[in-house]
């Protein structure tokens, strides 16, 4: 079963370097990588592409590296990514994610159940209150089936496209195809976890941006627009 990883890019030339190297690293490695940019100013793309091609010069790599550009927005980037995809299960990973370094394997053995899935997660802080919200993200995720993007969401590429792929909307359109898929089959809730970073937590304030997420989540439930939630999302 091929697995291909859609990667978007926004301005993420000071942390592509981890990035292409954790992804390298991982055991068994993914069929085909695709970063995805969305109108990177901070010359992503081009980071992007010396680096791979510095790391192929040192290297063998199994791996399809893509680096394409899209319209702006992570669904449209997703998307794009999806289109160009070889694999038979797709994998959207956040730039600032890590997955554990068996990801393959477990999301491979999951997929011969299941339709689709997420990974548990952690944040990269020692701060208590973030490690409680990592558990609560899990428990609330495993019991509501709704996934985040910081999650690793993955999916057999015959369901994405069934589905129309990502909603074409600027927020929450991680929960929207969750939601959608919840209605055709539960997800493999997968206990290892990935490490996704603490930034907008650690910028803005840990209570702040706790009572946003929620305050969001709670008025997309109630029919707030995307469009609108956005502008209060990139507010703070």
């Amino acid at each position: 079963m091929k697995l291909s990883i859609i990667i978007p890019l926004l301005n993420e030339a000071d942390n592509l370097p981890q990035l292409i190297a954790h992804v390298t690293t991982l055991q068994p490695a993914p069929q085909q990588v695709i970063l995805v940019d969305g109108g990177s100013m901070d010359g992503s793309v081009t980071i992007a592409e010396n680096l791979l091609k510095a790391s192929l010069e040192t290297a063998q790599s199994a791996i399809d590296w893509q680096v394409v550009e899209s319209a702006a927005g992570r669904a449209r980037q997703m998307n794009t990514g999806a289109k160009l995809a070889t694999g038979d299960v797709l994998l959207f990973l956040h730039a600032d994610t890590q997955l554990p370094m068996d990801a393959i394997n477990e999301v491979q053995e999951a997929m011969l159940q299941y339709d689709w899935g997420r990974f548990d997660v952690r944040l990269d802080s020692p701060h208590p209150l973030l490690k409680i919200v990592g558990i609560m993200i899990n428990k609330r995720s495993r019991l509501v089936s709704i996934a985040t993007g910081d999650q690793a969401i993955f999916i057999k590429k015959s369901v994405f496209e069934r589905l129309g792929g990502y909603p074409d909307q600027p927020l929450m359109e991680d929960i929207e195809l969750c939601k959608r898929l919840k209605k055709i089959a539960r997800p493999a809730c997968l206990h290892s976890k990935v490490t996704t970073s603490a930034r907008r937590w650690q910028q803005h304030g840990n209570f702040r941006t706790i009572f946003l997420m929620w305050h969001l989540r709670f008025d997309y439930w109630r029919g707030v627009a995307p469009d609108v939630l956005k502008q209060r999302y990139y507010k703070h």
